[in-house]
């Protein structure tokens, strides 16, 4: 029965005929990415031409001064978020949210009210569409019915939902032509706890514009009234067939492989990376891209990834808050069309073992209200003093709270990437490369920078240089200040820091919550010890600000490393530096409790002691579940179709050596003897594992979250790779057609 359904999975495989969907065109002519961007967005453009311009107007002052909507404005919007929702196929709206649980929540409202009147003395009901102010503010799910770590219960359930204006509505279709209009929105318990993941990222967001606005003043820059901290997520995923998929008990489960080896060819060729898309893969990829710029997610790129089968999807740089809506909506979004293409995409960190795994490299960095970043070098980043403040207060905070990064990143799935030469090691450092390197050194001894280039192989300009390819009919190309360091958890690559840690499936608000928090704290720093040597002088001079810069020069250079983040020797040159090397995820979380991070994000008001702990409880929880979960979905396995299929080949070997002894044949050397001997030594190996993997389990369910996830770590992960162990050498010897689950020759290729 597995072998039909595995036969029959991978011929509907080869046979299914792609999926077309017709681009949006006028006139017989395709329309440009622009004329269908943001189509589905209710933009402040369509609100401006909605609403009377007072109200407008005020809507805007409050959005600016980060004031609360007062009912009248409210209602006007909601109004008019109704008619154009409506006009555009919407029937039901919800507040769309992002509790603990890495991904996001929502519950359809229908826009029906009805209506009572009375007329000559008999009351009569009429249905009428409505969507009121109130209603567009807030709403009310059951709060105790997602993560909350023991802030509420089923008797004190109650939390709210309240939009989010910063993030602009959108609707997304529904069916039989309908649609359903989605409302941004925070998450908070009825104490106003956050119990999401959104909440938290717009207080840091305020707290670091206050920061280096403060920052920039000082600086003579009064015209700048906000900072924003900016985003790029690069999303990796695998997509597989998804009859294929449907015949593997773990990825449906779990998410991913709980057994399985890689076949000969894998990606040791280097053949995939960049390669041509598969075309039913860019068919569905082309699909997504039109449904997200239709809701104004700037995806720019495409691509296959390294291992077979991975793929990813990158955006252009948007405010942060934004940025992590359109990363959720992207996941979301390419798992509704994968689904329409028969295929599954796959976000865990490590879906098949033996080749890469999937992250999301989240390229963070800070911008003006005017749109000046703040991390660009310029030409000559030695001059560039603004700059060089920021950049030493970046290295400070990671330097300062390099645990909480970690923290930020830690999860069951991320664990099986990191550190595993395909993801930076737990050891947060920062690249810069040569260039800035010679550029901080040069203003730490008070010198001129060097000039490192090559003279014979390219022609040096100021502020980088341009590669001369020494091939006549190809032009010159302009080369970075810095080289790529992949090996770097947080690398800075031209004008933002690229956090490359980051798992592929989990959301990255909490990530740039910390980055945010933790800069921050370290531009107050600098802002504090700037004042303080400019003494009584109306505004620091330029040796005022290079001496803060040295200073912080010094003192961070414990956390800058230009090597290879995967050697033994940066594991014991990091713990010369102090740096923390934190291997497991239990380990990582406790970060978060750790005083001198959780003061930080108390003293900022990013978060509240007891919104700290229930995180912390929270990811606990999690991580031990998930074990769990795997752990369970790979004792079935393995009882239900690895053993049976074990079984079912020594009794075929069995037989068949009993029936030569019976014809006088010596079976001391026959090769089925030695399999049938091979086999029953590796039967009995892993009925052992299994023993072990079922008293683990009885034991974790008897713990708490924080000893479960301690449990998790040191003996449930073990046991199960124990079992993995001996079954990924069973899958090796036993027969293709008695083998119970596809292999990863079939998932991959």
């Amino acid at each position: 029965m597995a072998q039909q359904a595995r036969i029959q999975a991978v011929l509907d495989n080869v046979s299914r005929s792609n999926r077309s969907v017709d681009w949006p065109s006028s006139n017989g002519k395709n329309l440009y990415i622009s004329e269908i961007y943001g189509s589905n967005v209710f933009t402040l453009k369509k609100l401006q031409s909605a609403i009377p311009k007072p109200v407008y107007a005020r809507f805007i002052q409050q959005i600016k001064g980060r004031q609360p909507l007062d009912r009248p404005t409210a209602d006007a919007i909601a109004h008019a978020a109704k008619v154009w929702a409506m006009d555009n196929g919407a029937t039901h709206f919800t507040h769309w949210f992002q509790p603990q649980t890495g991904s996001t929540a929502e519950k359809h409202d229908s826009f029906l009210t009805l209506k009572t009147t009375i007329v000559n003395g008999i009351e009569e009901t009429s249905a009428i569409d409505a969507f009121s102010g109130s209603q567009l503010l807030q709403s009310e799910p059951d709060a105790s019915s997602f993560p909350n770590g023991g802030v509420r219960t089923t008797f004190e359930a109650r939390g709210y939902t309240i939009w989010d204006t910063t993030s602009p509505m959108f609707i997304r279709n529904g069916p039989h032509g309908t649609a359903v209009l989605y409302v941004p929105s925070v998450f908070i318990s009825y104490n106003g706890e956050a119990l999401d993941e959104k909440t938290i990222l717009l207080r840091s967001s305020e707290i670091l514009s206050s920061a280096a606005v403060k920052l920039l003043n000082l600086l003579g820059d009064k015209e700048t009234k906000r900072v924003y901290s900016t985003l790029g997520t690069e999303q990796e995923f695998f997509l597989i067939d998804r009859s294929i998929y449907n015949l593997r008990p773990d990825l449906k489960i779990a998410g991913r492989t709980l057994v399985g080896t890689v076949p000969p060819k894998h990606q040791q060729l280097e053949d995939h990376y960049f390669g041509q898309i598969p075309s039913r893969v860019l068919a569905c990829l082309s699909e997504t891209e039109l449904e997200l710029y239709k809701l104004g997610c700037p995806v720019k790129t495409r691509h296959n990834e390294v291992a077979p089968n991975q793929f990813e999807m990158a955006p252009i740089f948007e405010e942060a808050s934004v940025a992590v809506d359109h990363n959720l909506v992207l996941m979301e979004t390419l798992h509704q069309v994968a689904h329409r293409h028969k295929l599954k995409v796959l976000f865990h960190e490590k879906p098949f073992k033996g080749v890469n795994g999937s992250g999301k490299h989240c390229n963070w960095s800070m911008s003006t209200d005017a749109g000046d970043n703040l991390l660009e070098p310029t030409l000559k980043p030695e001059t560039n003093l603004r700059f060089l403040l920021f950049l030493v207060a970046t290295l400070d905070a990671l330097n300062k709270h390099g645990g909480l990064l970690r923290a930020s990143i830690a999860s069951s799935s991320n664990e099986h990437r990191l550190g595993a030469q395909e993801a930076p090691p737990g050891i947060i450092s920062a690249f810069l490369g040569d260039h800035l390197t010679e550029v901080l050194d040069a203003v730490e001894e008070s010198r001129e920078v060097k000039n490192f280039s090559q003279p014979h192989l390219q022609a040096v300009k100021v502020g980088g240089s341009v590669l001369d390819l020494k091939v006549a009919t190809l032009p010159q190309i302009a080369r970075d200040l810095t080289d790529r360091n992949r090996t770097s958890p947080f690398a800075f690559t031209g004008n933002k820091f690229e956090f490359r840690a980051v798992g592929s499936k989990q959301s990255p608000s909490f990530p740039t919550v910390l980055i945010n928090s933790a800069v921050a704290a370290s531009i107050i720093e600098v802002t504090a010890a700037l004042e303080k040597q400019k003494g009584s002088k109306a505004e620091p001079t330029e040796d005022d600000i290079l001496a803060v810069v040295r200073q912080y020069i010094k003192t961070t250079k414990a956390v800058r490393f230009e090597g290879n983040n995967y050697s033994d020797e940066w594991k014991a040159e990091a713990e010369k530096r102090g740096l923390p090397n934190i291997k497991t995820a239990p380990e990582a979380f406790k970060q978060l409790v750790d005083p001198k991070h959780a003061s930080l994000l108390t003293k900022l008001g990013i978060m509240t002691d007891s919104e700290i702990k229930s995180r912390y409880h929270i990811l606990c929880e999690k991580y031990a579940k998930d074990l769990i979960i795997e752990a369970g979905t790979l004792k079935n396995m393995v009882a239900q179709g690895v053993l049976p299929g074990v079984f079912s080949y020594r009794k075929e070997l069995a037989d068949s050596v009993l029936a030569q002894k019976s014809i006088g044949i010596d079976v001391g050397q026959l090769p089925e003897k030695k399999a049938l001997d091979s086999l029953a030594t590796l039967a009995i190996n892993l009925s052992a594992a299994q023993d072990k993997l079922t008293a683990a389990l009885d034991k974790i369910n008897t713990l708490e979250d924080v000893a479960q996830a301690e449990f998790a770590s040191s003996d449930l992960v073990p046991a199960m790779e124990a079992v993995r162990s001996i079954t990924d050498t069973l899958e090796a010897v036993i027969p293709d057609k008695t083998w119970p689950y596809p292999k990863y020759l079939e998932l991959l290729f």
